[in-house]
């Protein structure tokens, strides 16, 4: 679970520029929430029967005081997810083509972290065996934090 503070550019970020897809919601009146839950794409049929890995995005709702949720302070959101990728270094492309920092890039074909619009650092893993080293992504310098 991932605390998110913004749906639709969690949903940009996540669906769009990561490529899960969005398998339900449920809002909650009571309990002033909206949980989102995504899965992988290759994971569609196992994510029919509930068996797949999901994702679930958590949006508390604003304090009607207009305040900031207290889950979003002090770094209760979450850790780092990671992903496995087909190509690493397209994926990374398509991520930077949209305005996502790469923090650190893929040197080694292997592995590259990015970060959500909420911070949460995402690892990226090149799915089976390394690619071989290219450019710019060998040379690439690491930025930031993740």
């Amino acid at each position: 679970m991932v605390r998110i503070a913004d749906i639709d550019e969690s949903l940009t970020f996540y669906c769009d520029q990561l490529g899960l897809v969005e398998k339900s919601r449920y809002d909650s009146e009571a309990g002033r929430f909206t949980n989102i839950f995504l899965y992988a794409p290759a994971d569609k049929a196992r994510a029919q029967e509930e068996s797949a890995p999901l994702l679930e995005l958590t949006y508390n709702w604003p304090p009607e005081d207009g305040s900031t949720p207290e889950e979003y302070t002090g770094g209760r959101n979450f850790g780092h997810l990671a992903f496995r990728v087909d190509n690493i270094y397209a994926t990374c492309q398509n991520l930077m083509d949209a305005g996502v920092t790469i923090n650190r890039p893929p040197h080694d074909g292997h592995m590259a972290f990015v970060k959500s619009p909420d911070g949460i650092s995402i690892e990226l893993l090149q799915a089976g065996d390394p690619l071989p080293p290219q450019e710019p992504w060998s040379s690439m310098e690491k930025t930031g934090s993740w």
